[in-house]
């Protein structure tokens, strides 16, 4: 809730579009009931109900379709060959929905939310219509104005618009995230991008309003290189990265300044680069699938991920463990096992980061800003359950 009011404040973009729709709709709902129009008012509410309906069932149906959607493009792979610009922007959606469970839920929310409006839409129409039809006969002589004199049925129309309205703009705020999440995937580096994934408004709505399928992330393959690439990949991401990475650039350095300049503890510090390189770098799925499918390993500085804005669960961490250092905390990069017991654990990488306890003692506590888009992941409960360290390096 913190995190929403400082987007609002700060007039983030995203935090100013979801006020617009929350306003709107609730100014909506009560003009709806303050017209004194009972026909009026039904049919708001009955749309209301219309789009509560068909957003469960989307929820619902999208968590069902996503891992059957999941195994039906199972046998698409990327052209050996150089292809155009549409057709780079196909194979990104296809295998983006096919890879990434959180952006396929997204996907598949917004077109079975459509499918089931469309579909009500249709069934309820003969009813639309003998309401709107019995309404007009009923009124036939006089006005379609509800001139009841009952004390308190206007306020309690209103209040009944305005309840409405609200839920009308949850749902919309919703849409709008989900449709937000799916572009800035697909468009890692398009235009707004940037102040999209910075926004903390749009950071906890899209963990908090994607929960129903954040949970089951990884019981697919989530952003974790899989078991297929062996000891190999192992021994490259291992390497002794703080040495390799004991040079700071200015920029990252900069960086790293901005970002924790209203920061008063290390903790607060942690988690503000940990919210940065969280949703600032997006996860490289090409190069994952070039080393698991071609053995081809893509070797990239923290220079280079935090240019390119993108990478793989060694690059977070190399990049937030030089920031860290940047801003004067104590930082390490750890590797070994991520994912579930459900879906099997693959390479991966996260950082520790050294803060003050309750107790006054300095303790490390564990994130992993490669997961950050599908939770809370700094310093969770039973984080080890999802991350068994092999070596600190």
């Amino acid at each position: 809730m913190v995190s929403w009011m400082q987007g609002l404040t700060a007039l983030e973009p995203v935090a100013l579009a979801v006020l617009a729709l929350l306003l709107g709709s609730l100014v909506h709902g009560l003009i709806k009931g303050a017209s004194g129009s009972a026909k009026r008012l039904f049919f708001f509410v009955w749309d209301g109900i219309l789009m509560l309906i068909c957003i469960a069932a989307a929820l619902k149906a999208a968590s069902l379709l996503s891992p059957v959607a999941s195994r039906l493009l199972g046998g698409v792979h990327l052209p050996n060959q150089e292809v155009g610009s549409l057709t780079q922007l196909w194979y990104t959606f296809v295998t983006s929905f096919r890879d990434f469970a959180l952006f396929r839920y997204g996907v598949l929310l917004l077109i079975c939310y459509a499918a089931f409006r469309w579909l009500l839409a249709y069934v309820t129409a003969p009813i639309e219509r003998y309401v709107y039809r019995f309404g007009s006969r009923s009124g036939r002589g006089g006005s379609d104005e509800d001139r009841s004199t009952i004390p308190g049925s206007r306020l309690a129309s209103r209040a009944i618009g305005g309840m409405i309205g609200a839920v009308h703009g949850a749902v919309r705020s919703l849409l709008l995230i989900a449709a937000l999440f799916i572009y800035t995937t697909l468009s890692p580096s398009g235009p707004f991008t940037t102040q999209i994934r910075s926004s903390e408004v749009y950071s906890e709505a899209s963990a908090r309003l994607l929960e129903p399928v954040a949970g089951k992330l990884f019981d697919e393959q989530g952003p974790v290189l899989t078991k297929a690439v062996g000891d190999e990949l192992q021994r490259i991401i291992q390497r002794k990265y703080e040495i390799a990475d004991y040079a700071i650039s200015e920029d990252i350095s900069a960086a790293a300044l901005t970002v924790t300049k209203d920061a008063q503890t290390d903790e607060s510090k942690a988690r503000a680069l940990y919210r940065w390189v969280g949703t600032r770098i997006a996860y490289d799925w090409d190069k994952a699938r070039n080393y698991e499918q071609r053995g081809i390993w893509k070797e990239q500085t923290p220079e280079d991920t935090f240019a390119t804005r993108l990478g793989v669960c060694i690059d977070f961490a190399r990049l937030y463990a030089v920031m860290a250092r940047a801003s004067g905390l104590s930082v390490r990069v750890v590797t070994g096992q991520g994912g579930t017991t459900a879906s099997g654990f693959g390479p991966h990488a996260w950082n520790e980061v050294q803060i003050t306890g309750t107790d006054g003692q300095p303790a490390w506590v564990p994130l992993d800003a490669t997961w950050a888009m599908s939770g809370d992941w700094f310093n969770p409960p039973d984080f080890e359950k999802t991350h068994i360290a092999d070596r600190e390096v």
